[in-house]
């Protein structure tokens, strides 16, 4: 007995649904029903392409003998003899431990206290008292370095500064600050600090906030007191944040404040606060050594690139956070 189409069908199964459109279909069906959205992104991509991307071919200078008159097409290719020199330079290496012992001077000293006063900040409960501190203590960020600077030169001043008057009240020696390294990079380490650490705070206040409310109650009904509810909740909380921000900080470890340091420092002080980033601006605008500063640049954005991947694959394998 021959069965008809509809008896077929049956007996052969549930009818089986029309297949999805592709993957690369709903992309395009999301792109176009969400098309102002991506044209915003428009202008950041050019910006980025314009004044990110594109300087990058400057970087064949770095494999060069650099000509200003020449350019980069008619100068002469040198390979990695800016690097070999680079290597060998004994004053790029005083440079590089001058970088490296400041950011860990700040990564050791300041990076914990925007945590510890975002901590206490969330523990203030009169609103106009906890947004008076926070208005103090962000003001400083809006001040220029070269405002900054010219502030603390006055300060510790030799002559007339609040600090020596102090020290000849107590019947000391006045000591010229800026131009001792004995104490340099402690300036540089401390106006870093004055400067940043309200700013820096704000994060980890956002961080906090983002908690749900509930576990605090809950841990008062246990009978948690503010201690252990900031030790319990409030810190693992900023887990995530901390470890982004760690991450990022240790990616800029051969940025030791470039701009900072121009505003402070004097050919006095050169051996111990002359970081990568200045060393750069004497070499490439100073002494008009191109591919050398480039060459130093170059080898800066490397290392710090792979600072990044190894902090975040550290990050991954022993707290179980990454950035990617």
């Amino acid at each position: 007995m021959r069965l008809s189409k509809t008896e077929a069908s049956l007996a052969a199964g549930p009818l089986t649904r029309p297949q999805s459109p592709s993957r690369s279909r709903r992309k395009w069906k999301l792109i176009r029903g969400n098309l102002d959205m991506y044209l915003l992104l428009v202008p950041g991509l050019v910006f980025l392409l314009l004044f990110k991307y594109t300087p990058m071919y400057g970087i064949l200078i770095a494999f060069q003998d650099f000509n200003i008159f020449g350019g980069i097409r008619g100068s002469e290719w040198v390979g990695t003899a800016q690097f070999e020199k680079l290597m060998h330079s004994d004053e790029f290496l005083q440079v590089l431990w001058n970088t490296l012992l400041i950011s860990l001077y700040k990564i050791v000293l300041l990076f914990p206290i925007p945590i510890v006063l975002a901590l206490f900040l969330n523990e203030v409960r009169r609103m106009f008292f906890k947004r008076a501190i926070q208005t103090i203590i962000y003001l400083p960020h809006f001040l220029s370095w070269v405002i900054i600077s010219g502030l603390f030169i006055n300060i510790l001043s030799p002559t007339g500064g609040l600090v020596n008057e102090i020290i000849r009240a107590l019947g000391g020696q006045p000591v010229s600050f800026f131009t001792d390294n004995a104490f340099f990079r402690s300036i540089v380490v401390f106006t870093a600090g004055w400067k940043e650490i309200g700013w820096n705070a704000i994060v980890f206040i956002a961080a906090i906030a983002s908690i749900e409310q509930e576990q605090y109650e809950a841990a008062a009904i246990d009978g948690a007191g503010r201690i252990r509810q900031m030790i319990s909740i409030s810190l693992p909380g900023m887990l995530p944040t901390i470890v982004l921000m760690f991450i990022l900080r240790i990616g800029n470890l051969l940025e030791a404040g470039t701009e900072q340091i121009l505003t402070m420092y004097n050919p006095l002080v050169y051996q111990s606060g002359d970081v990568i980033g200045t060393y750069v601006y004497r070499m490439g605008l100073g002494q008009q050594d191109y591919s050398f500063s480039t060459a130093v640049g170059l080898f800066n954005s490397a290392v710090g690139f792979l600072l990044i991947v190894i902090g975040n694959m550290l990050s991954r394998k022993f707290l179980q956070r990454s950035i990617w």
